[in-house]
């Protein structure tokens, strides 16, 4: 029965409705968060906004202050939906490294058939050019790909996200470039509502003074719960405001909360500053990305048929670096200056590795197979498979000549796609 992707995803977090939510691997604290909102609230329209209904003129004014209350709350509890439940930017995994990012340096070698033949080198940084100035970018040896400029991999739910700002536990889930609007939003308007509940409450504290012509210490008797609200919004300011206060200064000047606290000391040039007015512009006024990643799709295998020549004969390059990778099958020019086969017990062996391969070329014999070694004629073709590579397992190998390497073509597979349809 085939599975769906988010059924095999390999990151960290936790999909409920069939994959159509996604949350962090610790989307148990989101329990936390909102009973620190709605907890409040409540206590709040009970025990000081239900005896502010009467006190304005005319009688059902006092009404506006309830439905504001839960309006406002509804409205927070919408924002930290939007920020948890989504997608904040994942980039798909792929399924093998960027082998159009090999090397082949001859200045380092490996012995290989008893002979020094020069080795692959994948090199582990590039730069790409922002706004005219280059930007150097690293490789991700989970991911098995180069981190587009300001992504970076989450340790805790193990994914390399977009415009990674950082991983907030108290939404469980990290911020990026698809929920970054609706975090701030979140962290803005629950300031909001804790000035609103800190005001209504002084205001009760307020009526009750002048209803009982008493002092500000018997008012505060007389609503032990107003006092509580007053006490509890003035501390949650203090984190919730410095918080907002915070990422207004990273949106005018175009920065990311990892990229401030990691180049703060560096000289650096903030090449994605484009002036403080068309810095909000970019996070409040453009269309949000669609995903990248279809997590209710179904998990295809790669299926591709070889193409079908008088002799041809797979063969297996394994990555030295020491990551898992898929094979790659190429059918290669068996020449005395080209390919040499090492460490093959016999040809059985080969004949072997071919069917078990899954090959749709007929089951070769020994005399077809002694043919394909002798054979000087190849198309040098390489093309990428969804398997999983054969770690572990003793087989022989191929010495790929450079001119192989330099001339071949290979398309990079993005993880749970298939080579036709790549999910957006």
């Amino acid at each position: 029965m085939a599975k769906r992707v988010f059924e095999v995803w390999k990151g960290s977090n936790k999909f409920i409705l069939g994959g159509r939510l996604i949350f962090g691997p610790d989307a148990r604290s989101l329990i936390v968060t909102l009973l620190l909102i709605i907890v409040p609230v409540i206590i709040f329209c009970v025990f000081v906004v239900r005896h502010l209904r009467h006190e304005f003129s005319p009688d059902n004014a006092g009404y506006a202050i309830l439905v504001v209350a839960i309006i406002f709350t509804i409205y927070v509890l919408v924002l930290l939906f939007l920020t948890s439940a989504r997608d904040p930017g994942i980039i798909p995994r792929n399924l093998h490294p960027p082998e159009e990012e090999f090397r082949y340096d001859s200045s380092v070698s490996v012995e290989v058939g008893g002979r020094q033949t020069p080795s692959l080198q994948f090199p582990r940084t590039k730069e790409v050019m922002v706004n005219g100035i280059p930007v150097r970018v690293k490789y991700c040896d989970t991911c098995m790909l180069y981190r587009p400029p300001r992504c970076s991999h989450c340790s805790i739910c193990n994914n390399c996200v977009e415009r990674f700002d950082h991983h907030c536990p108290w939404v469980g889930q990290c911020i990026g470039l698809r929920n970054y609007r609706y975090f701030f939003m979140f962290v803005s308007s629950s300031t909001l509502l804790c000035i609103y509940v800190f005001s209504i409450s002084a205001l009760y504290i307020k009526v009750l003074m002048d209803d009982y012509h008493s002092t500000v210490w018997k008012a505060m008797k007389e609503s032990p719960a107003s006092v509580i609200l007053m006490a509890y919004s003035f501390i949650s300011l203090w984190f919730v405001g410095g918080l907002t206060g915070f990422h207004l200064y990273l949106i005018g000047t175009n920065q990311t909360t990892y990229e401030n606290f990691r180049y703060r000391a560096d000289s650096r040039i903030n090449v994605y500053n484009r002036g403080c007015f068309d810095n909000f512009l970019e996070v409040f006024c453009t269309k949000v990305k669609p995903s990248r990643n279809n997590f209710r799709a179904f998990v295809e295998e790669e299926v591709q048929q070889r193409p079908t020549l008088p002799s041809t004969q797979e063969t297996d390059v394994e990555d030295s670096v020491g990551d898992p990778r898929s094979k790659v099958e190429d059918d290669l020019d068996i020449g005395e200056d080209i390919l040499k086969i090492s460490q093959r017990r016999n040809v059985e062996e080969i004949d072997e590795d071919i069917c078990s391969r899954g090959s749709n070329a007929p089951p070769h014999n020994t005399s077809e197979v002694d043919l394909a070694l002798s054979s000087d004629h190849r198309a040098p073709t390489i093309r990428s498979d969804t398997r999983h590579s054969s770690w572990g397992r003793r087989s022989g190998s191929w010495e790929i000549a450079p001119d192989i390497l330099a001339n071949s073509t290979v398309t990079e597979s993005r993880a749970f796609t298939t080579p036709k349809e790549p999910y957006q």
